[in-house]
This record gives C-alpha cells, structure tokens and sequence, in this order.
C-alpha cells in the first residue's frame, strides 16, 4: 500500500511540475470535416423514365459547391448548346438547352466536382441518370488514353463512342457518348446500348464534339467496341492483423467490359505551307518561319536594296521550314526598314501548293542609336582611355590598346568522355577558317605529340565546327587555336584558345544490354535519364541493343516501332487510318554503377501500355499529400524537454484514444486509410507563436482483437535552435 501511494505522490508531483510551466489553453478550431456531401434527393428520380423534363435539380445534406464545373462535369449525349449548370446552397440545378432526343438515356458525370462549400471535400465519381424513353442503358466502356509518343496518362481529353461505323463519323456528327479522362488518364463512358462501336479521344478546341480541326489532338481504336456485363465474384478479406486472416467474404457485382481499352492520342503532321512569322531581332540578321518545310529556298527580292549575294542563310532546323539570313553588307544592315518581296509555295483553298508573293518590311527590334547617344559613348570611351594610360604611365608601363576579338565558346570539359568531341561555336558566320592553326596534342612520357584529328563544319548549326578524335582512355590532351586563326563576316578575329583535358578511363563507365523480343524487323531504342530525356539511341540488331560507356546513373528506355525506317518517331494520319509509331518502355528505372554490366530481358508486350512506363519518369505525380497548419498551444517549459515532450504527449494521447475509436459502433467519417497528412508546429508563450517544426500523421486500417481498427503513425521534426530559444528551466 505504500509502495503504492510513493508512485501516486511521484506522477502527482511531476504533473503540479508541468502545470506550473505550461499556461492553460486549448488547441484552436474543432476536428476537421473531412465528409464530402451527400445525395439527398433529386427532380427528377434518379434513374427515372419516360423524362420530359430539361430542368434538373440534385440535392445534399450541406452545402456545396462546383470545381470547375465546364471541366469535369460531362454530359452525355453531348450537347450542342452549352446547359446552364449552376450550385445554388445545398442544391444544383442543371437546365439542357437542346431538346431531348427520344428512348435516349442521359447520363451526367460529375467526377469530383462536387465538394462541401466549407472544406472542399469532392464526393468521388458522383453520376446521375434518366432515361427519355422506358428502358435505362446501363452498360460501360472504360479505357485509358496515353501520348502515344511518351505513354504520359493525358487528362482532360474527351473520349466519344459512335454506332455510326463509317470512317466519316469522326469527322462530320457529334459523339452519341462521351465521357472525360482523368488526372490518371482513366475514362469511363456510361449508358452504353448494347451494340457495336466506334471509339475515338478528341481534345475538341471548337467544341463541336467531332473532328474538324488538324490542330486537335485526336486518338481512335482500329477494333470495334462491342459493350457487354457479366456478373463475377470477388473476395473481401478480414484480418485479425498484419499476418493473420480473420474472413473472406465473397461478393457478387456486376463487371462492364471493355474495360481496358488503351487510346494512344497523337496530333497529325501540318502539312499546310504558309509564312507564320518574318521578324528582324537584330540590324544585321532576319528570320522567315513556315508552318512545313519546303523542297527549296524561297525567292527574296530587295525593293530598297540589292539583294545579289548579300545574305548567308542559316537553317537551324536542318530544313526549309525556319531560316536565317545573315546580312553581309553594312550598308544594308545600317537601314531603318528593309522592304523586300518573298516567292514561296503555299498552301490554297484546294489543298494545292501554289506560288505566292508578300511584300514584306522588316525593322530591327534594336532601335538604332542616336547621334547624341553615339556622342556620349564615344567620350566615355575617351575617358576610359585617358585613365587607362595614366594608370599605365604611373606603373611606369607602356599602354597597350586591348583588342576586340570575335567572341567564341570551346567546349572541352576538363574529364572528357570516351565518345564524346571539342566543339567551337562563334557568334556569327565565319569569313574564313584557317584549319592549320588548330593543334590537337597528346602527352605520351612527359612529351606533347601531335595527334590526328578531323575539324568538320556542324551539319545543322552554321556557326559551329567539332573537332574529331579517337581518345585513347585515361590520357591527357591539350587542345590549342592559335590567334586570328577565325574570321567572322564583319571583320573580328579571334584570339587564341588553349584547352586542357584527360579521357576517362573505361572503367569509370558502365553498360546496358536490352535482349528484346516481340519488336518489328526496324526499330531503335531510345535511352532515357531520369527525367525521361534522351541520353543516346541505337537500333536494335539481332534482337539487342547495347549501350556503352555510359555514365553512373539512372537509366531507362524506350523502344520505338520504326515502320518507315527514317530514324524518328512518325505520328499518325486518321485521313489514311495510319495509327502513330509504336512506343514501348522498359518498366523499370535502372540504376548504373560504374564498372557494371547490365544485361535485361525486355518482352515489349509483356505488359499493357498504361502499365509499361515507370512511375518515377511520369510528369503528373498522382500522389498528392494534404497540408494543414495546426496550432498547438504550449509553453517554453514543455518545449525546454529536449524539444520535442509535447510531441510525445500529443503521440500518447493518439495512442490512448484509437482503441476507443476503434471499437466505437459510429460511423467514422473524419479519416480513411491510406491518409497522409503533414502539419506545421508552433509553441505559444502569451503573444508569442513561434514554428519550431513539422509533423507527419500517416493512417492504416488494422484489427484489433478481431475487430477492425486505425493504427496511426505520427512522426515529428523539429529544429534545436528554435527549441533553444524557448527552453525553460524545470526547477
């Protein structure tokens, strides 16, 4: 008995300790309602027939609100006339402007969009349905539409179905249902007839609901689509805990097939020819910029200038569809306003290429400078050199004017790849090139020896020249350009240039080998990084395609279908019913060391599309974590108990009243499973509110004696300076 009372005197003792530090206050706010709303009633009944009505009302428990209702909220069959879609306190109210067609079933997919006006929770894949005639189509096609170049999930696309089977549908009536893809790529298209189908994705830029513009993205299936139901069983388990199984229940429901359908949208090749743009961004240089390439350079006539070999023309896409012209003659480029005429081909009404000729005036987007401005920079320059020969006379030095060399970027990394080349890029054309005053030397004992080299103009950029070499691995270089060796075409010479680097030696590298199967007699691997850009790419010979001296790091790929065999990867063309080149990616991201070999099997069918491409490389992250800032009253005292006693007691008390909860015949509406929620910490002392860290609230769904619980995990970090700043002492 009086070890007992010793023990109750301790915890009262500590806890008069506690009170005398802490000030008495209460966390601000009430839980969070995390319910989303709930259907109440509706005009008409949900899944009512014979409907005469365009008026539609919907009603909740609470009041609600619309996100982004002419995003999400699909109506099918389309409409032409845009409904009036409105949320009016615990109610929404839909009126359709076109007249309702007859024995038709109407379906209105709300998604998410309905939330609670208060904290915005979304009531999840809310639909609504009645039927104008006595029977409800009820059947469902479900598919997933990917960019058929990367397999990136595309939201927001429309997907439409029609029973029209003609190639002419698509292009001339409006969708009979459609339905709309989400943030993971996944559509649904409800009240299907049974029947046969045509299914296509549209990004309808008109909103007509069929294809009418080349500039949409569009998406169709060769298959026909034939809905149908059949009724299967699935299996509940209940687990007694992580380990053990405590039931399986099974279930009966109805599935909807197809629900796999995979749509691969792509946007067909313009091929229309017309001048989009014609600017002049600096004196010396203007660009002319076409929607398609052409087979040759248009005809360019000065109208104030003669334009006989005055230009060098520049074609940084390596064809005739973006050009640069270079301006030689200073008399020209001084001009305010060049007026020229351009011949070109372009595209008429017929679809016919036709010559056309625009008279055109270009002036510089660098205004010209004034005399006065001109004035000004030339005393200034005039001062600076006056000082600069005083400086030189007082450090008893003669003064040497410093030249002006044509400006030019070497790129020569000092650890150089074993495949890799110098390259030399100047800021204009060049004039001349003297390639014997470029040396390229390798140290061999302590000696610098000439070594072969090719020096080659670059195939797509005019103002750049690559240098050549076979490296030998782990030795050193030195790459030098002797003075005026380059000449641009206004007159600047540039200086010299001396590089230093060392190759790397092999085994700094690694290696990855694909054995593919299942791909066309052409086709080429691309290589990826982790940011699914292209590291290198090779074709695939014999069933492999190997990849050498690479660096450490992460790696993937994806493998192309090269039908043409161009190298490049073709989109599609609806009009000759061509869908676009395969694309297949290996589903893993795999990780490099250096001195590795890696050697992977890849079957390209082995998986489905929408389940190939790795979820590190995809560009829309579907996870997303809720953030709320909670303050939490406490004083410096509790927080002097090596920063983090508060967070202890708030992991306690969880702990105490999760059983509770847990066995509690309510419903639970406040958390789910699989919640991640972060928080922000504050301490207060009066008026005082300080962030002193964060914390992480995870919950899981478990079993506690048979019955089902929450386990929740709560972890918290925080800063020793800012615990510092508030800590007491607990005398």
């Amino acid at each position: 008995m009086k070890s007992l009372f010793n023990r109750l005197a301790g915890v009262v003792i500590v806890a008069a300790v506690l009170y005398s530090c802490a000030s008495i206050g209460r966390p601000e706010g009430g839980a969070i309602d995390e319910t989303p709303p709930r259907f109440v009633g509706s005009t008409p009944l949900p899944g009512a027939l014979n409907n005469s009505r365009k008026k539609i009302t919907i009603e909740f428990d609470e009041f609600i609100k619309l996100d982004k209702p002419g995003e999400k909220i699909v109506i099918s069959p389309p409409q032409v006339q845009q409904p009036e879609i409105k949320s009016n306190g615990k109610k929404i109210v839909i009126t359709l402007k076109d007249t309702l067609k007859p024995n038709t079933t109407y379906s209105i997919d709300f998604s998410d969009a309905v939330q609670d006006n208060n904290e915005g929770n979304p009531l999840p894949d809310f639909g609504f349905t009645f039927s104008t005639g006595s029977v409800i189509d009820s059947m469902a096609v479900s598919g997933t539409v990917l960019n058929a170049f990367n397999l990136e999930p595309v939201k927001g696309m429309l997907v439409g179905m029609h029973s029209n089977l003609a190639d002419s549908a698509f292009t001339t009536l409006p969708f009979e249902r459609v339905g709309r893809t989400d943030s993971r790529g996944r559509f649904t298209i409800r009240g299907v007839a049974p029947g046969e189908y045509r299914i296509y994705g549209l990004q309808d830029a008109d909103q007509n609901f069929y294809y009418s513009q080349p500039t949409e993205v569009i998406a169709f299936e060769d298959s026909l689509i034939i809905p149908s139901m059949d009724q299967r069983m699935r299996f509940d388990t209940l687990w007694k805990d992580s380990l053990t199984i405590d039931t399986i229940m099974e279930k009966m429901y109805t599935h909807y097939s197809p629900d796999d359908v995979i749509l691969r949208c792509f946007k067909e090749l313009t091929l229309s020819q017309r001048l989009i743009k014609s600017e002049r961004p600096e004196p010396r240089k203007f660009s002319f910029y076409f929607s398609a390439p052409a087979d040759s350079l248009p005809l360019l006539k000065g109208l104030n200038f003669d334009e006989t070999d005055a230009f060098i023309v520049e074609k940084p896409t390596g064809r005739i569809d973006t050009l640069q012209y270079w301006i030689r003659d200073s008399l020209i480029y001084k001009m305010d306003t060049l007026k020229m005429s351009l011949t070109y081909l372009y595209t008429d009404t017929l679809n016919q290429l036709v010559p056309r000729t625009d008279t055109l005036k270009l002036v510089s987007k660098l205004r010209p400078k004034s005399e006065k401005e001109l004035e000004k920079e030339r005393e200034k320059k005039e001062k600076e050199l006056e000082k600069a020969k005083k400086k030189a006379e007082k450090e008893g030095k003669e003064y040497v004017e410093p030249t002006v060399f044509l400006p030019v970027d070497v790129y020569a990394p000092g650890t150089m790849d074993i495949y890799d080349y110098i390259s030399l890029t100047f800021t204009e054309p060049l004039a001349s090139v003297a390639d014997s005053t470029v040396h390229l030397k390798q140290k061999i004992d302590s000696l610098w020896r000439d070594v072969p080299f090719d020096f080659i103009p670059d195939s797509l950029n005019l103002m750049r020249y690559n240098v050549y070499a076979d490296w030998e691995p782990g030795e050193s270089y030195t790459f030098e350009v002797d003075s005026t060796a380059f000449q641009g075409i206004y007159g600047l010479f540039t200086d010299k240039v001396k590089k230093e680097f060392k190759v790397k030696k092999p085994e700094e590298y690694g290696q990855i080998f694909f054995d593919v199967s299942g791909a066309d007699s052409l086709a080429f691997v691309d290589l990826l990084d982790a940011q699914d850009k292209v590291v290198r790419t090779v074709p695939v010979v014999n069933g492999r395609a190997d990849f050498y001296f690479l660096n450490p790091g992460k790696y993937s790929a994806r493998l192309i279908n090269d039908r043409n065999g161009n190298g490049v990867w073709d989109t599609g063309k609806y009009e000759d019913k061509r869908q676009p080149e395969e694309v297949y990616y290996y589903y893993q991201v795999l990780e490099l060391k250096a001195n590795f070999d890696l050697t992977q099997d890849w079957n390209i069918h082995e998986r489905p599309l929408d389940k190939q491409k790795p979820d590190e490389l995809k560009k829309k992250n579907q996870m997303k974590t809720r953030k709320r800032e909670t303050r939490i009253t406490a004083t410096p005292a509790i927080a002097g108990k090596r920063g983090w006693v508060f967070c202890l007691l708030g992991a306690l008390l969880l702990a105490i009243a999760t059983p509770a909860k847990a066995q509690c015949t309510a419903e639970n509406t406040a958390f789910q499973s699989g919640e991640h929620v972060m928080y922000d910490l504050y301490f207060n002392w009066k008026f005082i509110w300080k962030k002193v860290g964060l914390a992480s609230l995870t919950t899981f769904s478990t079993t506690y004696q048979s019955k089902p619980a929450y386990r929740f995990n709560l972890l918290s970090v925080g800063s020793k300076r800012r615990t510092s700043f508030l800590r007491c002492v607990i005398r």
